[in-house]
């Protein structure tokens, strides 16, 4: 089963100043997480505008129906980050629940986890 990379595209370290740059941190991390993606089967990326975590900036999802989903932030925006992102998601891709155990996170993940939503309730389902 595929997993999603929802990555925000807005997102801005309070560092960033547009003098040093015309693209925000969430641009260069989505440019650098895209490109560690290529070719992953398992793996698909999507750019969001606003995942709504300004404070902790460079945020990412990690998406599948029916799993556990993930907001991960605070990602400096370089090449070791996107494929540490790349990596989470292909472990996500292949556990049942979406849950991954500790010791196979990557190291660059770890610290990183801000969110975990419960997979939304098959239809039909009730709230009894």
């Amino acid at each position: 089963m595929t997993s999603w990379i929802t990555i925000c595209d807005t997102c801005k370290r309070p560092d960033w100043t547009p003098e040093q740059s015309s693209e925000t941190d969430g641009e260069q991390f989505a440019v650098l997480i895209e490109a560690a993606a290529k070719g992953e089967d398992t793996v698909s990326v999507r750019r969001h505008s606003c995942l709504m975590g300004c404070a902790r900036a460079c945020n990412v999802a990690i998406q599948s129906a029916g799993k556990l989903n993930y907001t991960l932030g605070e990602f400096d925006p370089t090449p070791e980050a996107a494929e540490a992102v790349v990596a989470y998601a292909k472990l996500h891709a292949e556990s049942d629940t979406g849950q991954v155990p500790y010791r196979q996170w990557p190291q660059e993940i770890k610290g990183h986890f801000v969110t975990r939503h419960p997979p939304l309730p098959s239809d039909g389902a009730t709230n009894d």
